[in-house]
């Protein structure tokens, strides 16, 4: 009996390490696990309205901590609520992230049994919201400003788990936290610096320039004085050329390289004409470049992402291409993109073609809106111009068989040489839009400061040196051979290339000095808009505090 209670016992004792490992034990329950289970009406304001995004990131950083609460020390309090309101320097509202609430609810104690567990949750939502606004935008980048991203491009998911990692680890250390969420981008920290002096300076005053005629060199006009008080009152000025009391209404030089310098920092033509365009620009207040600033560094948390180390950078507002290669500009050129009326869109993708000595084959806006007018003109616009009728099977028509009223199914398509619009080579990449960059015999109008031109296809200057940097040594040889005979080509580089074409309306140099150009598309409104209206809701959101719900 002994001997045989004694193997039992044996036996169990050799099978529990199996067991254990058959069925592990159940952990209990952290402190926090009840209340992440019952959010968000578990705490009350301001956790009330969170969201599901917001509950994911919670639970997942309590799961990786045990749901223990996180924030045990006032020190930690006292970093985190620094780092918050660092945030300002960033465009962002600290005020959005509670931090007085913050404050009050973790150096306070009360009756409520989840005073402490609500309180710690209320730090963490704050801590992760903050993070989550600096890595990947304030806003939802595709509900304002969408960018069209090709399928192998990284998706939400692989942001939000580097946005975990970043978090779970940077407890300890908040300011590392925060300036790895931070985009690491120099255009982004150029922005970030000019956003933070110019909010730290006092704000010079001066009184709109009414508008009137064309004003030129050498003319007189009583806006003269005004003029003379903002170039100096902007540092373009010395202070010594503005004398009180004095009306010299002469347009004079001194004044005109003024404005020349204002002019060539706000990406206007560098004329010294004060015309509408550099008038809207001269009566733009402190509060509205500092405005521009904020929605641009938004702009650049949604494209951090983007901005691979080496790639094509398409400059929308800024007209211009830059070529990165170990996340360093290497090579630069002015473009044009399309007007107003048809933007040019972002877009994220790849370069993976080159066509050589192209046809071109008229996109169906340009057709209806463009060329159907003039040939019904004119039948003899087809042949002045090298182009063909097809239908949609390829098949030549004669042009005279056509109902021009009612053409139908029908293509445009030009010969190759050196009047087709498209030049001698297309750089391709996968989009919806028909969208590419591409030679143009319209040289001229690069030399213009404001170059929003086209039909949304983005025209290159230079745009041999470009080929030439999407080619490895050993192809730049074909290429030539194949360019010189004249025939269409298709030809796909040995390396892709990634592109993004993308908008923005302000950058600065690394000295914080900003740089401004024109909102050609008319976005920033809509977006400074959307940034007010989501800090005036979290604003709401604040209160009743926690321990009163």
């Amino acid at each position: 009996m002994y001997k045989k209670h004694t193997s039992s016992l044996l036996f169990a004792w050799l099978l529990a390490p199996w067991l254990a490992m058959a069925e592990p034990a159940v952990e209990p329950a952290g402190p926090v696990e009840g209340v992440l289970e019952n959010l968000p009406t578990a705490c009350g304001q301001p956790m009330a309205n969170v969201d599901e995004t917001a509950l994911a990131r919670l639970s997942e950083l309590y799961r990786r901590n045990h749901f223990a609460l996180l924030w045990t020390s006032y020190a930690q309090i006292d970093a985190l609520l620094a780092q918050l309101e660092s945030l300002a320097d960033d465009g962002l509202q600290p005020a959005s992230y509670h931090p007085e609430t913050i404050r009050r609810v973790m150096h306070t104690a009360t009756r409520d049994p989840l005073h402490r567990e609500c309180s710690d949750v209320l730090a963490s939502h704050a801590y992760l919201s903050a993070l989550g606004h600096l890595a990947q935008g304030r806003l939802p980048q595709d509900s304002i400003e969408p960018v069209w991203h090709s399928p192998d491009a990284p998706g939400t998911l692989q942001a939000e788990a580097q946005l975990m990692v970043i978090a779970s680890e940077g407890l300890e250390h908040l300011e590392h936290a925060f300036n790895k969420a931070r985009p690491s981008l120099e255009q982004y920290n150029n922005l970030r610096k000019a956003y933070a002096q110019l909010r730290d300076q006092p704000k010079p005053q001066w009184q709109p320039i009414p508008a009137g005629q064309t004003l030129r060199p050498g003319m007189l006009d009583p806006r003269v004085p005004q003029l003379r008080h903002r170039l100096s009152a902007d540092g373009y000025l010395p202070a010594s050329a503005v004398t009180p009391g004095t009306r010299n209404e002469r347009y004079s030089d001194q004044l005109v390289e003024a404005l020349k310098a204002f002019q060539r920092r706000h990406a206007l033509q560098d004329d010294g004409i004060l015309g509408a365009d550099t008038l809207i620009e001269l009566n733009a207040t402190p509060a509205d470049r500092l405005n521009q600033l904020r929605v641009n560094l938004e702009r650049f948390r949604w494209l951090s992402a983007d901005i691979e180390p080496r790639s094509l950078l398409v400059d929308i507002a800024g007209g211009r291409v830059i070529y990165f290669r170990d996340s360093s500009p290497q090579w630069e050129a002015r473009i044009q993109v399309g007007r107003d009326t048809r933007q040019t869109p972002s877009i994220k993708s790849t370069v993976t073609r080159l066509t050589l000595n192209p046809t071109w084959t008229v996109p169906p806006t340009i057709l209806r809106e463009d060329k159907l007018p003039q040939i019904r003109d004119n039948l003899d616009y087809l042949s002045q111009h090298n182009m063909q009728v097809l239908d949609y099977q390829g098949q030549v028509l004669d042009p005279a068989t056509v109902d021009w009223s009612n053409p139908g199914r029908i293509l445009l398509r030009q010969a190759a040489g050196p009047d087709n619009p498209l030049g001698r080579v297309v750089i391709r990449f996968a989009n919806p839009y028909s969208i590419y960059l591409h030679d143009t015999p319209s040289q001229g109008l690069f030399a213009r400061s404001q170059r929003a031109f086209s039909s949304g296809c983005v025209r290159v200057e230079s745009v041999m040196q470009l080929v030439d940097l999407l080619l490895n040594e050993d192809e730049h040889e074909r290429v030539s051979q194949l360019l010189e005979t004249g025939l269409t080509y298709e030809y796909r580089p040995a390396e892709t290339t990634p592109i993004l074409l993308a908008y923005w309306t302000a950058e600065a140099d690394r000295t914080g000095l900003p740089r401004y150009r024109p909102d050609v598309y008319h976005r920033d409104p809509k977006l400074l808009a959307a940034l007010q209206a989501a800090d005036r809701n979290a604003m709401l959101r604040a209160m009743p505090a926690i321990d009163e719900h």
